[in-house]
């Protein structure tokens, strides 16, 4: 309906000036606290996840430590090429080299031109690539040993959960790792039939 009477685009701008405004006061200590960290811009941040430094930052190790906590029960990672499907504006990936340590190659991959601009500029030792929204990526077959994807799916249509999938499969190596998540805990109620 938003979208039907044209106001979707003026409503998000709204609800992104809201999250400036709530979120300046924590932002700015950020900032002062930690002004060597490289900081997508703001509107870039916002759509992606959320316009919290903090959340990005922190959250983002958290979530790679997660990760590689879940990784290490199956694999020792030692020389493995990682791919990060979806990274947005590196919010995982920027942190996996702390929490893998040596030894790995690190690649990553959006549709969204901005954000691998952004992540090229400011994330060094990663190699990032921009796809489309068509199942089509530039590896070889079996060519990565863990790729991840974080609430990818939950933007796709099924056909392109399909299309997706047999891709990932192709560049991934036989006995390889593919770790994709979905919408979490806070939909589980709206996701899920209730019983009558």
């Amino acid at each position: 309906m938003l979208r039907f009477f044209r106001v979707l685009y003026r409503i998000d701008r709204l609800h992104y000036l809201y999250e400036k405004v709530t979120f300046r006061k924590e932002n700015r200590a950020f900032r002062e606290h930690f002004p060597e960290v490289p900081l997508p811009p703001d509107y870039l941040l916002y759509e992606s996840y959320q316009l919290h430094y903090e959340k990005y930052y922190s959250g983002g190790f958290e979530s790679a430590r997660w990760l590689t906590d879940h990784l290490f029960r199956h694999t020792s990672l030692e020389n493995a090429k990682i791919l990060d499907w979806g990274c947005g504006p590196g919010r995982i990936i920027r942190h996996l080299p702390q929490c893998t340590g040596e030894g790995c190659e690190f690649y990553a991959t959006d549709y969204n031109p901005k954000s691998i601009d952004w992540c090229k500029k400011n994330l060094p030792g990663i190699h990032f690539n921009l796809n489309s929204a068509d199942a089509e990526l530039p590896w070889p077959d079996q060519f990565f040993d863990v790729i991840y994807g974080y609430s990818v799916l939950t933007h796709l249509s099924e056909e392109k959960h399909t299309q997706w999938y047999n891709e990932l499969t192709r560049i991934l190596k036989s006995g390889g790792i593919l770790f994709l998540t979905t919408q979490g805990k806070y939909y589980r109620e709206k996701l899920t039939e209730k019983s009558i």
